[in-house]
């Protein structure tokens, strides 16, 4: 399905029936990435997949903006009027998911994010490096984005005031310090460190997340 948002063009996929959970991907990704995911979300909730600005078969903006991604969730959630969904976000997903939840504290019923920063030196150094290199060869501005954004400050997590599940692999290329703050900084978050798993490896059509995901949200949705 599509639908026009904020001057842009979203993808979006509609499953099952009950409340409504909103999944958003990560940096050069889709919606795909939940394949494994939404089908077992779906049999108690309404999900919706959305392939965020630029990705997918959703139309490429000029420049990329966290916060603009943000805007998206909530114009999104205003255009269908969903009545307080969960959210999860998976990397640049999470991070559009603090910043929406940070401005909009009434918007989610619960917000779940997994490998999220809170800034470009978030990341370890070699991660980093990887991307530097990487838009160094390409001048992607989807992969410029990670080095130049997000800054989100201990503040503006303070603000969230919803059941939140802050989730990272033990091997998660995003700093075990920077997962620690953004779940010490968010009243009430629960913090998830999950051993032996990397930054993708039980998110990206990955049966391991489903368990993690159905308790929280069986007990924190609208």
């Amino acid at each position: 399905m599509y639908i026009q948002l904020n001057g842009q063009v979203i993808y979006y996929e509609k499953t099952g029936e009950g409340s409504p959970v909103i999944l958003a991907h990560g940096n050069k990704e889709t919606h795909k990435i939940f394949d494994v995911l939404a089908p077992e979300l779906s049999k108690k909730h309404t999900v919706y997949a959305l392939d965020t600005r630029g990705h997918g078969q959703s139309s490429k903006p000029h420049e990329y903006h966290y916060a603009d991604m943000a805007e998206d969730i909530a114009a999104f959630i205003q255009a269908l009027e969903l009545v307080k969904p969960a959210f999860f976000g998976f990397s640049d997903g999470g991070i559009t998911g603090l910043i929406a939840a940070a401005k909009y504290p009434a918007m989610f019923s619960a917000l779940a994010v997994s490998g999220a920063n809170l800034a470009p030196s978030g990341f370890k150094f070699f991660p980093r490096l990887s991307v530097q290199m990487a838009y160094f060869k390409k001048k992607d501005p989807l992969i410029r984005l990670m080095l130049t954004e997000p800054h989100i400050t201990r503040s503006e997590l303070s603000r969230i005031a919803i059941p939140s599940l802050i989730l990272a692999g033990s091997k998660d290329m995003i700093r075990k310090s920077e997962t620690v703050r953004i779940a010490s900084s968010i009243p009430g978050a629960i913090l998830k460190i999950l051993p032996e798993e990397n930054h993708f490896s039980y998110v990206v059509r990955s049966p391991k997340l489903f368990p993690l995901l159905d308790e929280f949200f069986s007990t924190h949705s609208y």
